[in-house]
This record gives C-alpha cells, structure tokens and sequence, in this order.
C-alpha cells in the first residue's frame, strides 16, 4: 500500500490561526483634532499680533514682536526680576481671596436660610458690589493708609460682596422639593439647614468663589498699580509703561493674564470635584 502522507496539524498546545492574508484590515486611527482646539485661539492671537508689527500697523517701540515679549516673560518668570513680582501679587491675591471665601460663604448661608434678613441688607449688598472697588480707593487709602494691608482689604471687600451674593442665592432658590421632602420626613430646621440648604448653596457658591478670585486678581493688580507699590505686577506693568520698556510691560501683562486664567481652570477642576452632583 502507498504510505499515506500526513496532513500538518498546528503544534501542540498552541491554537490554529487564520493566515494574516486573511486577517481583518485594521482601521487607522484617527488624530483627534478637538484636543487643539483650545490652543487655536492664542495661536491667531500671536500671529496678527506679528503681522500688525511686521507689516508696520503699530511701530516696534510701541508693540514689540509676540517673540520678544514671550522672551522676556520667559526669562522673567525664570528666576528673573519678573517672578518676584509674580509672586507677590499671588500671595496679596490669596490673602484677599481666603479672607472673602472664609468669611462671605458662612455670612451668605446664613443670610440665604433667613430670606427677610437677606432682603433686609440687600441694597447694601447690590450698591457696593455694583460700585466699581476703584473708586473706593480713595475710602481705603484714608483707612489704612499706603500699605500692603490697603491693596488685600480692598481686593478682599470686592471678592467678599461676590460671594455673599451667589451663596445667599444659592440658599434661597434651593430646590424647594429637598427641602419639602426632609420637612415630611420629619427632619428639624436645624437639620435641614445642615444636610439640604448648605449642599445645595455649594454649587453656586463655587461660581461666587471663581469669580470672586478673578475679581481679587484684578483689583490687587490695579491697586498695585496706583497705591504706591513698590512691588506686584501691576507695579511693574505701570513702572515699564512710564520708562517705555515695552517688552517687560507686556510680558508682565501676559503673566498677569496666564495667572487669572490659572486660577480659573484651578476653581473648575476643584468645583468638578467637589460638587460632581450638579445638575442631577
């Protein structure tokens, strides 16, 4: 008889697979542009602000090339001259900021929880915070005089009327269904103000905090400017305006840019966190 030939089996103990000609095709991955999208902006930015300088709509003297003022921000912030700065008005920025949080978002709740002592200092509350805090420097310059004292008081008075104002209205229009719901369930009005109105003035409390901050920013940074500052950013930007060094000036204005924009992306990170049940 004719020897039979074998037919090739795979090896032992490893399983058959399809030949790769016949192995499905694999799908290219696909670059996922909306990750840039954030940076599209800036981009433009800088590239009309060269243009403007390159083709001669704004002098050199008075707006240097984006390049150079990138320069200078970069140095300075690099251990220059820049950073000390930079580092001063954060610090009169969180002291302003801590002072309205630790003191504005108790003082709202409470208000929020009694609606007629709320309504009873309501103008007060809306006629200051929609006085401009720059035309009460002249207030606070009598109180405390030329001092760092002056420049965190009046940045820590505009941030606080910010947040009083969004914790009390977070407490009054909290949801009247939670509320109604702990009241049938027998919950006292102390309980109610603990484990209802206070979650519930969280979310809107955050808000007051980001823009509270921001506003802490901007008023240090003004009264740094015309409050006899020896130091902070907005010394600096009005010191390199008067000498005409336009280079330091604008990398001082993008620092203080970089830093309220920081700060803003810090308060939503840490909002998301610690309120991830808003909306439900």
């Amino acid at each position: 008889m004719d020897a039979i030939t074998p037919v090739p089996t795979a090896e032992a103990g490893k399983p058959w697979t399809p030949p790769a000609a016949n192995a499905a095709p694999v799908a290219p991955r696909r670059t996922d542009w909306a990750k840039a999208l954030p940076f599209v902006g800036p981009v433009v930015l800088f590239i009309i602000w060269d243009l403007a300088v390159r083709l001669g709509f704004i002098k050199p003297i008075l707006l240097p090339p984006p390049i150079d003022a990138l320069g200078a921000l970069i140095g300075g912030l690099a251990g220059g001259p820049l950073m000390t700065d930079f580092a001063v008005t954060v610090w009169r920025t969180v002291q302003a900021f801590l002072i309205a949080a630790v003191v504005g978002m108790p003082l709202g709740v409470l208000l929020g929880s009694n609606e007629k002592a709320y309504r009873s200092v309501e103008f007060l509350i809306d006629f200051f915070r929609s006085t401009p805090s720059s035309a009460l420097i002249p207030l606070f310059l009598m109180i405390f005089g030329v001092s760092d004292i002056n420049k965190v008081a009046i940045a820590a008075f505009g941030a606080l009327l910010i947040v009083v104002f969004n914790s009390a209205y977070g407490v009054i229009n909290a949801r009247k269904q939670r509320v109604m719901a702990a009241r049938v369930m027998g919950a006292t009005r102390w309980q109610v103000f603990k484990d209802v109105l206070i979650w519930e003035s969280l979310q809107p409390s955050f808000v007051g905090l980001r823009s509270a901050v921001s506003m802490a920013l901007v008023i240090v940074i003004v009264a740094e400017m015309f409050i006899g500052a020896d130091s902070g950013l907005g010394n600096r930007i009005i010191n390199s305006q008067q000498v005409m060094n336009v280079k330091d000036m604008y990398a001082s204005i993008l620092a203080a840019g970089a830093l309220g924009y920081a700060l803003n992306v810090l308060f939503l990170v840490v909002e998301r966190r610690i309120v991830h049940w808003s909306g439900r």
